[in-house]
């Protein structure tokens, strides 16, 4: 059975929390992405996630100033993460009530990867065949 370890994402952009939220629409624009992982500032910490969707919701349609707002103002902390042993079963379950098109996945304090929606159609999963309804 496969595990969130095999179909996990492991080419990461990981952005500083101070860094604004222009760089990080820059970032996620040079690499294709619509998340990208914000660092810790301490080991002890967990990592945030930041969004197309926190961009646009927190940021445009508030008319606010992408230069001016940093990603920690905006992003999602704690976020939610996977272990990379959990099947896909589980994670689809954690991820569908969790409404995450996205998670990290951490083990022991150490970032893997991260796996998305996306990364399940890729290998050829659909999540309603893996939940069931």
């Amino acid at each position: 059975m496969l595990a969130i370890a095999d179909i996990m994402t492991q080419n990461l952009q990981i952005i500083d929390r101070t860094s604004t939220v222009a760089d990080a629409i820059m970032a996620m624009q040079a690499h294709g992405l619509r998340s990208i992982i914000v660092d810790r500032t301490a080991s002890e910490m967990p990592y945030g996630v930041l969004t197309e969707r926190d961009i646009v919701y927190k940021v445009f349609a508030r008319n606010l100033d992408p230069v001016r707002i940093r990603v920690q103002d905006i992003m999602r902390h704690p976020c939610i993460s996977l272990e990379p042993h959990l099947t896909l079963r589980e994670a689809a379950s954690v991820m569908s009530d969790s409404n995450l098109q996205q998670a990290p996945v951490i083990q022991d304090g150490h970032l893997l990867g991260v796996v998305s929606l996306t990364d399940f159609v890729k290998k050829g999963y659909v999540v309603s065949t893996i939940l069931p309804m």
